[in-house]
């Protein structure tokens, strides 16, 4: 059988001034799924994210992504596995092209030549922005910014794309336009959002954190539609959205 993507079992950590973050969180995510990381502010998400990749690693439990677990020995593996695309692409972007920006991963794995460019060429076109290449990020508009932010991690060819609130500060047209990206992706897709509605456009299925457990486990329709679930975890859906009338 395949290792799922994800498996995460009685992870729970505690910061160094004492706070508690996470209290035992259970998860596993299969190869392929698109999942929501839902939940209010301080419920844990970040900590949670961090130990994806072995930034965090000093919590009980263990975490497993693509059967091997998150620790010193597989380190740098771990990380090429869990892709990390933060909310500001600013963060991600500092090279002076698009195109050395998406090399720039691949390159530090020590892929040179016509290697290097093929796997540029292929990330840049996953998020249809091959025709900027050898432009400088800071000319394009935020949301093509984002998509290369995406294509920086799609060039090490991830096992899971974590994304953290994707849709902030886009317009309606490049919120589109990231979501039609996201649809076509063959990895595993690990979404921490607030927005709500573009959960349940993008994942099937939803977790709920708060105060540092996985409080709700489902089909993203049901948990957005379950009115005491939501009000008991802080989370609230746009004025006159109802999730039922969504196709």
């Amino acid at each position: 059988m395949t290792a799922p993507s994800l498996d995460v079992s009685g992870l729970a950590y505690a910061y160094p001034d004492g706070h508690q973050a996470l209290f035992g969180v259970n998860l596993t995510i299969g190869r392929g799924e698109r999942v929501a990381l839902l939940g209010p502010n301080g419920a844990g998400k970040t900590t949670l994210v961090l130990h994806l990749n072995g930034i965090l690693t000093a919590g009980a439990g263990t975490v497993t992504v693509a059967g091997l677990p998150v620790g010193r020995q597989h380190m740098a593996e771990i990380r090429r596995k869990v892709g990390i695309v933060f909310q500001d692409p600013d963060d991600q972007l500092f090279m002076p092209t698009v195109r050395e920006d998406v090399a720039f991963g691949p390159a530090a794995a020590g892929l040179r030549g016509a290697a290097l460019d093929a796997v540029v060429e292929r990330a840049l076109d996953r998020v249809g922005m091959a025709a900027y290449a050898d432009r400088p990020p800071h000319h394009l508009s935020f949301g093509q910014r984002r998509r290369v932010a995406v294509a920086t991690v799609l060039a090490t060819e991830p096992e899971i794309l974590v994304l953290d609130e994707p849709s902030s500060n886009l317009d309606p047209a490049s919120r589109r336009e990231l979501a039609d990206v996201l649809r076509s992706l063959d990895v595993t897709v690990l979404m921490v959002t607030h927005d709500l509605p573009y959960a349940l456009e993008l994942c099937p299925r939803s977790l709920v954190l708060s105060e540092g457990v996985i409080a709700a486990d489902g089909p993203t329709r049901e948990i957005l539609a379950d009115e005491e679930l939501m009000a008991r975890h802080r989370l609230e859906l746009p004025f006159g959205f109802v999730p039922g009338s969504v196709a």
